[in-house]
């Protein structure tokens, strides 16, 4: 049977169409409502008029086009300008100051970092046509060339926090025991600051303790981009089990008390001790017995050194044996001393204000120091006093009705760190798309602790 398409005679065993539309077409007859015929698909267009077909096709793909890979791709080297590498990029220096210009609508060209990476696309006349510069957990700056314009737009990272719990023993250094664990290195250094005002990660750890935290990853773009908050965390040991909390901007006990006290435990969250605090000691370079009236920490050349609690510096300089020290009075006649420094922080000099846990110098080895390390002292109403057996005063407690929204978001954490279940921050509002937490809570469980 032949059927007639654009004035020719077409066989329908030939055209490959369904078989309903045949029937649809016999049924019909020779009157055919054309408002109740559906239309055609592309592969029935196919077969009756391949033209028509291809120019269809050719809208689809037009309408979805696959981006095209950047002609030119490097990255921002030390001295490196926005100006300086889109002048490189062939625009002229006053065409190329204008463009920078032109970005700072979402970026300061000023403050980009070294190592950012960019793309270059190129029209077919070999002139720049559009720049793209990723910049480091934020989004993409474009720009684009229009006319003999430029013009910036900004597109933000799609950004998603995931929450993770991890538990395990510890059983050597604690960052390999958290690698085991199934948690990521840096989160060995994270705990070490937020447990800093109970546990010094220098001598209190043993082998056997139980750890476990709940945190925060970031991911951008789909990619793991790093760790964020510590949520909360549980240190036990065998005569005691700290529990940790985030609530607000701070950390909190179990009862509701601020973790903050008035001295850290150790002026440097992750070092080992070397020298203990003594009425006499052999000194290793003058070679005689003598009082040693500091805890002295090994670490590093160059390891930031942190003011164990908040006060005024009295002295930052040239200390005969100590070399270079920083001394700081503190409230209530409480002096520390941080000796044998390779340098000073900025801006440390007698008079300066400093803060709990700011950096005040480096690491070194000056004065009378057979090697690196810092020499830390703690004086109280004249007198020199063991470091390690400093006693702190915590902050202020909660509010009460702060302290009833702490205890909702403490057993929600909780229930996270020993189950595994899904945390939902009970005080927050509802979480914003793509940004706040993705509810899956992965725990990772080490060996050692699964069989216990």
């Amino acid at each position: 049977m032949n059927w007639y398409f654009g004035g020719r005679a077409v066989s329908w065993s030939r055209l490959g169409l369904p078989l309903s539309g045949l029937l649809a077409v016999a049924m019909v007859g020779g009157s055919i409502d054309a408002a109740l015929v559906p239309s055609p698909s592309l592969l029935e267009t196919a077969a009756l008029d391949p033209r028509a077909a291809a120019g269809m096709l050719a809208g689809v793909v037009a309408a979805d086009p696959v981006p095209a890979a950047p002609d030119h791709t490097d990255h921002l080297r030390r001295g490196e300008t926005l100006s300086g590498v889109l002048h490189g990029l062939g625009l002229a220096a006053e065409e190329a100051h204008l463009a920078a210009q032109a970005a700072k609508a979402f970026v300061d060209p000023r403050q980009l970092r070294v190592g950012s990476r960019y793309s270059a696309y190129f029209a077919s006349t070999g002139e720049l046509e559009r720049f793209e510069l990723a910049l480091a957990g934020k989004g993409e700056l474009a720009l684009t060339r229009q006319a003999a314009d430029w013009q910036p737009s900004f597109r933000q990272f799609e950004r998603q926090v995931r929450v993770h719990a991890v538990r395990g023993v510890v059983a050597g250094g604690f960052e390999l025991s958290m690698v085991e664990a199934g948690g990521p290195a840096e989160l060995a250094y994270a705990l070490a600051e937020v447990l800093q005002w109970d546990l010094d990660f220098t001598r209190d750890l043993r082998h056997g303790d139980e750890f476990s935290a709940l945190y925060e990853e970031v991911w951008l773009e789909g990619e793991r981009h790093g760790l964020g908050r510590v949520l909360a965390a549980s240190y036990a040991q065998r005569d005691r089990r700290l529990e940790v909390f985030r609530f607000g901007e701070g950390f909190y006990d179990a009862q509701g008390r601020p973790l903050e006290k008035m001295f850290l435990r150790s002026p440097l969250p992750y070092s080992r001790i070397t020298s203990r605090f003594s009425r006499k000691r052999f000194h290793p370079v003058l070679q005689t017995f003598r009082p040693h009236y500091g805890v002295d920490y090994g670490a590093p050349v160059g390891t930031p050194v942190r003011a164990t609690a908040t006060g005024t510096v009295t002295f930052a300089g040239w200390d005969n044996g100590g070399g270079k020290t920083v001394k700081i009075r503190h409230p209530n006649d409480y002096l520390t001393g941080y000796l044998h420094l390779s340098r000073f922080a900025a801006g440390i000099r007698p008079g300066a204000r400093v803060q709990q846990g700011e950096v005040i110098g480096f690491v070194g080895a000056t004065g009378l120091a057979s090697g690196p390390h810092l020499d830390y002292r703690v004086q109280h109403r004249g007198a020199w006093i063991d470091p390690l057996s400093l006693k702190s005063v915590p902050g202020e407690p909660l509010s009460r009705l702060e302290l009833a929204q702490f205890q909702a978001a403490r057993e929600a954490m909780r229930a996270s760190l020993e189950t595994g279940a899904a945390y939902v921050d009970p005080v927050a509002p509802g979480p914003p798309v793509g940004e706040r937490l993705a509810a899956a809570t992965a725990v990772a469980e080490s060996p050692r602790a699964a069989r216990k």
